[in-house]
């Protein structure tokens, strides 16, 4: 089974260059080794997905520019997450508060051509409240 994915997981895109901090916004009661369990709503750049270091993606036109400038040669630029909708629910069964749940297997595409992936879902146990 997978895990759920709590406020302190953090998630990777495939065009980024380091793991960013999943914040947990979407509720608050039901939780996971004492932090709160995220849903598929907890999608919001900035809010609840930060900044993965670096962007790759050509389709990024600040990395386009600064690669043009540059003359071709593929220039990273500062990321600022770019989600396309909600995380795509694996479990859309398993509701909390209304909503599916964010479970570790959950993917979500970015408006720049990544893939955003769970990396660590923070869930040591589940707790009944």
């Amino acid at each position: 089974m997978s895990l759920l994915v709590t406020a302190t997981g953090t998630c990777m895109c495939t065009m980024g260059t380091a793991p960013a901090p999943i914040k947990v916004t979407s509720q608050a009661k039901v939780l996971a080794g004492g932090k709160p369990c995220g849903t598929i709503q907890d999608a919001t750049p900035m809010a609840n997905v930060g900044p993965f270091g670096m962007c790759t993606s050509l389709a990024n036109p600040q990395v386009a520019a600064a690669t043009a400038a540059a003359m071709g040669v593929l220039t990273p630029q500062p990321c600022i997450p770019a989600p396309a909708g909600m995380w795509i629910p694996t479990k859309p069964k398993v509701l909390i508060g209304g909503k599916p749940c964010l479970a570790q297997d959950c993917k979500m595409m970015c408006a720049y051509a990544g893939q955003i992936s769970i990396v660590n879902p923070a869930q040591a146990k589940a707790n009944a409240q």
